[in-house]
Formats: C-alpha cells, structure tokens, sequence
C-alpha cells in the first residue's frame, strides 16, 4: 500500500514526517510518496541519517502559511506539498493521504481536489479522544461551524462506520452532544437532529451530556463543528492541567517520589491510554478517499501512527460503509414520502 505524505506540514517538519516516514516503512511495510522541495528533504535526512528506503519524493516546492486563505490552495499555492499531495491522491497515485499542515486548507483541498462521497453535504474531521475506559470519536471536531440536521444525521453515520471499521467495534453507540438527555432539549438544531438521527441505521443512544463523554457515554460524539471544537479544547485543556499537577504532586517530596517509583508501571500505562501520538491524527471524513489531518506539533511518533491509520482507513473500506448507510437513509426517505408528493413526481 502506497500512503502520500505531505513532508511540510506541521510544527516539526520535514525532519519528524521524514522519521516518522521511516518508521512506517520499516514497521508497517508500506510505501510512502512524500510532496515537498526535494532538495530540503534530501538534506534533511543526509543531515540526520534517515533512511529513504522505500520513499520517493515528488518535487513540491512551495508552502502554504496557516494563515492564508484556503481557497487559494488550487490557485495562488498550487505548488505547495499539501496541494501537490492532494492532487496525486486524486490521481490514484496512492491509497491514502497524511498532512499536519493548515486544516482549513486541508478541508478546501480535499473538498474541491478529491472530493466528497456522493451525497455527503460536508467534510467533517474526526478526533479519537481516549477516555479510561475506551475511546470515542468526535465527530464533528471543528471543520463545520455552523451545520444543518441532516449534515449531524451525516456524520453519526460516517462516525460509526469508522469506530466499526477501524476499532472493531460492533454497533457503536452514537450519541448526540447536548445540554440534557431529554429529547427537546438545545437548539433547534440539536432537537431535529435528534429526530433524525432516530430514523438513521446508526445505534443511536440518544443526547449525551458534555460531562458524561470522559466516562465513555458513547463510541461515537456527535456535535457541530463550534461545539465539537470546544469539546475538543477543554478536554486538551483540562488533560494537560491533570497532567501538570499529577507531575507536581508526585514530585512534592521524597515520599511521594517514592511512591511514583512504586506506581512506575501503572503511571506509564496510563500515560500511554492518553497520549495522543497514539492515535496519529483525525480522519477527515466524508472524503472520497482516505485523508488523515496530524496534529501541528506531531513528533515522529506520531506521524508514524498517522501513517498506519491511514493505511487502516483504505484497507478497512470505510468509504464504502459509508455509501451503503447513506443508500439506507435514501431508501428509507423515499418510502416515508406521501402518496401526495409521491404522485407530484408523477
């Protein structure tokens, strides 16, 4: 399996996605496509003794700033590595794609080089947030800031077709971000999307307090682009001042360093269920082909597991869960229509 990889997105780059590169191949068995400047990619791993093996480079010498406008991708930053990226993935010159640069620029480009799956209103992107007991995805995690009904009902489904796929759950519970669990609760927004996801081929669970998502309430988070993001930065926000203070309090004096030596064990268990470099990135679903976004400050680790799971999202045929749930919702609408407006297509 071929995977493309932008070598210039990210904090790090290109000398973290060049060893995470290559520790794909050497673990996985893959093969990597790397777009950016050949010359700087080259010298980078001359300099830090990264093997190539099992990589190609396809020359991209431009980059695109965080802060430009992402429309301007196909135009004014054609030449960039992830607009390069994106356009050979469209070409079928590899199975999946991996970035860590600008999201919004990864949405536009994915959206209008590779496309979306027929039907699919919106790409949304998926965060894999680890709890104690499991994981569940956030769906969606900051691509759409404003959303419709029917683009949620899209999501819970893409959402389940990748924990079903890729984490082997069967019949992920789905549940709808709310500030109750009564079923008129929220917005608008929140109490359609409640009916509709009711009627979708997902095992929806109903409305899912903020509160409860930790526990593992659900293996699948659904919310607006604006709430999933919030969501998303306090969980970052409160698991970093756990973290911090857990630290401080083991080191407090020469008993409580005693006693984190004796937890050793446990201590590295649990930092390893919460680190996100575990994970790789976030799916950006409701792409016609497999793309992962990477986090900005991805170390090699992490793009290492980036990589696999990209690989996992091609081989896994989410793509195709995801047509066949949509056909269902089609189907299912087409026989609800009155016999009125049946007859006005007449």
């Amino acid at each position: 399996m071929k995977i493309i990889v932008d070598a210039f997105g990210g904090d790090h780059a290109p000398k973290a996605v060049l060893e995470g590169c290559a520790m794909a191949v050497a673990e996985y068995g893959v093969e990597i496509l790397l777009t950016g400047d050949r010359e700087k990619i080259e010298r980078c791993a001359a300099e830090n003794q990264i093997s190539l093996e099992g990589i190609t480079i396809e020359h991209a010498p431009g980059i695109i700033p965080v802060e430009a406008d992402p429309t301007d991708i196909r135009k004014k930053y054609a030449d960039c590595s992830l607009a390069v990226g994106l356009q050979r993935l469209a070409d079928h010159a590899g199975d999946a794609f991996v970035s860590a640069g600008s999201t919004g620029a990864l949405v536009v480009g994915a959206s209008l080089m590779v496309g979306r799956i027929k039907g699919i209103k919106r790409a949304a992107i998926g965060t894999v947030i680890p709890t104690f007991q499991g994981c569940y995805l956030l769906l969606d995690g900051g691509a759409n800031a404003e959303c419709r009904p029917e683009m949620l009902q899209q999501f819970a489904v893409m959402g389940s077709a990748y924990m079903e796929a890729l984490r082997g759950i069967s019949n992920p519970r789905v549940g709808l971000i709310n500030i109750g669990t009564e079923p008129n609760k929220g917005t608008s927004l929140q109490v359609e999307s409640y009916r509709l996801l009711q009627n979708a081929p997902i095992h929806f669970i109903g409305n899912v307090e903020p509160r409860e998502l930790p526990g593992w309430a659900c293996d699948v988070a659904v919310a607006d682009g604006f709430t999933g993001n919030v969501v998303l930065k306090l969980t970052e926000g409160v698991a970093l001042s756990f973290a911090g203070e857990l630290k401080r309090m083991l080191k407090a004096n020469t008993f409580t360093m005693f006693a984190a030596l004796l937890m050793r064990k446990n201590l590295q268990e649990f930092k390893k269920k919460m680190d996100y470099t575990e994970h790789g990135g976030a799916p950006l679903m409701g792409i016609a082909q497999p793309v992962i976004k990477a986090h900005g400050s991805s170390n090699a680790k992490a793009f290492k597991n980036a990589i696999r799971q990209a690989r996992d999202y091609a081989a896994g045929g989410v793509i195709d869960k995801i047509e066949t749930a949509l056909a269902a919702i089609k189907a299912r609408e087409k026989m609800e229509k009155s016999p009125s407006e049946q007859g006005a297509h007449l």
